[in-house]
Order: structure tokens, then sequence, then C-alpha cells
């Protein structure tokens, strides 16, 4: 009887990659879907957007962006770790996803165990912007009128929990700053709210930030990357201005795929993508947003980055008093 069981597990094995063979090879037999936890028209989407068409070229077959907004990316994260992991399903996520589950354990989704990562696709530091028209032209004034005017400075995020709303945070717990956080629907909205007089000043995306700062309707004080943007040389890190290594805050964004999807599909998924990424126009379209392009060398190694990122961004979050609100 035991050669026999030996038999049947062999065979049911030979099965199990037999099919996943057939599947990579036929996958993808229909369109793609990106969920992209923002709304449209901010840093995220566009580049997702940015991206779509040359991962479209590299699986040869459609690629589609979904927008699906709420709950600073939790409400994206629930859906995508329901739906079934075939590979046809990803989200376009990130360090958001990843602050939201320490801030909100009870998220029904797991950075760590709900999605097999794919690959990093890109990071971005927040930037210090105030309004054109304000006397305030640098970080230091703008920290000095909010000490004369106690509580009277707000500032707008994407949502809680979102990179905009650490880096205000943190900014006003390591300077010991009365400032109050407003979170809005979605980072698309910060620059509306800002040139409004509805907030005083903002750590948006560069995505969404540089535009602005090009076009000179808003005023860039600092960048919370370990380097100056290519596209904002003349404005300096935080860390530069404070010496402080928790000023630098980059949000970065991968995609990622449910748990339990075929790692043959994934290494598609994987190989594909690394291929758009490459492509010297998109990487020089992300670099003029204020964006760069970094692509893992498996997605092992973006798992293992992941579980660094969490344990960091604890710290952040604990440190800046940041909480669910």
């Amino acid at each position: 009887m035991r050669w026999i069981r030996r038999a049947v597990s062999f065979t049911v094995m030979s099965m199990c990659i037999a099919s996943h063979a057939a599947l990579a090879q036929t996958f993808p037999s229909r369109p793609v879907k990106i969920i992209v936890p923002f709304a449209a028209g901010g840093g995220p989407d566009v580049e997702t957007r940015r991206m779509a068409p040359k991962l479209a070229e590299a699986l040869g077959g459609p690629v589609v962006v979904e927008n699906r907004v709420g709950a600073a990316g939790i409400v994206a994260a629930e859906v995508a770790a329901q739906a079934p992991p075939d590979g046809y399903t990803l989200i376009a996520a990130g360090v958001s996803q990843v602050v939201q589950k320490i801030l909100r354990p009870e998220a029904k989704f797991d950075p760590g165990t709900s999605f097999a990562p794919i690959t990093l696709t890109g990071s971005a530091p927040t930037v210090l912007i105030v309004t054109a028209d304000t006397p305030i032209r640098s970080a230091k004034e703008l920290a000095d009128a909010m000490r004369a005017r106690p509580g009277q400075f707000n500032y707008g995020s994407g949502g809680v929990g979102t990179a905009a709303h650490i880096a205000g945070a943190t900014f006003a717990s390591l300077l010991k700053l009365n400032a109050i956080h407003v979170p809005y629907r979605g980072s698309v909205e910060i620059m509306p709210a800002l040139l409004g007089g509805q907030i005083q000043f903002a750590f948006p995306i560069a995505g969404t930030g540089v535009p602005h700062v090009k076009s000179g309707k808003a005023r860039a004080l600092g960048v919370t990357g370990a380097k100056r943007l290519a596209s904002l040389p003349d404005v300096p890190t935080m860390k530069e201005l404070y010496g402080d290594d928790l000023f630098v805050q980059e949000s970065w964004g991968g995609l990622w795929a449910p748990a339990g999807t075929p790692a043959p599909v994934i290494a598609t998924l994987f190989a594909a993508t690394r291929k758009a990424m490459a492509d010297p126009a998109l990487r020089a379209q992300y670099q003029a947003g204020g964006a760069e392009v970094e692509v893992s060398n498996s997605p092992e190694e973006f798992a293992a980055f992941m579980k660094a990122e969490s344990a960091k961004w604890a710290k952040l979050i604990q440190i800046s008093g940041a909480k669910a609100e």
C-alpha cells in the first residue's frame, strides 16, 4: 500500500507542476487589472498609468488601471487581497498600506501575508511646500511663524497614515510645533486645499507637489529624500536642514498580487515589470515628476525590503505620534 500512496502522491505533484507550467505559458489570456489605491491625477495614479502601457507590451496583453479610493488605501488593499490569486488582479501598493496596517491592525489585509510581492517599481520623497504668494521662504521661517501663532497652521494629507501625514507629523513633533492635521480623501485634494487657503503647508508626494512648484503656484522649502531631487536641485533635504535621519522618508511603491498566486505567474509578472521599468522614456517621466525608478532583483528581495520598511515606519509612527483618526 505504501508504494501506491507514493505513486499517487508523485502523480498529483506531477500534475500540479504541469498545471503551473501550462499556466505560465498561457498567462495572460485576458486583461490584467492594476488597482490604484488613490484618486486619479495624484502621483501614484499618474506613475501607474505611465507604466501600464509598457507593462502591457512586455506581457503581450492589455493592462487596465482602476482607482479604488477610500480609507487612505485600505479599501483598495482589502479588495485586492480578496481577489482570485491568478495574476489578473494586482495592486500598485506601497508604504501607505504598510503604515495603514500599523495604524489600524483591524484592517482586513496584511502586507506580509495577504499578498505575493512582485517587485518594487519606484520611490519618491515628499516635498514641504507653501503657496508661492506667502512671505515664508524657508523651513525655518515656517517653523518660526508656527511658533509665533501656535495652533493656527494646518497641514493637509491624502488621509491618516499617508506619507504626507507622517512627514507633517514628524516635522511638528521633532520641532515641537503645534500644527493641525487635515486629512482629505486623496492626495489630489491637497493642492486645491493649499491654494485655497484651507491649509497653510503640506508634504505631498513629489509627483503631486513638484508640478505645482514648477508652475509657480507653490514654493518648495525642503524634501524628505536622502538626497536632493534632480527636478528641484536648489531645494535642501530636511536632513540637511535638521541633521536628523528621521526626516529621511521616501514613499515607495510596487506591485503585489494576492497571496497564493502561482510562482510561475509571479515570475512572469516580475520579468515583464522589470522590462517595462527599464524603458528610458518611462524613467525620464518618473524623474521629471520627482520620482526614481527602482526595481527589485527578485520578488524575494522585495519581500525582505517590505519587512524592513514595516519596522522602520512603525518607529516613525511612534515618534511622530500619528494615530488613526
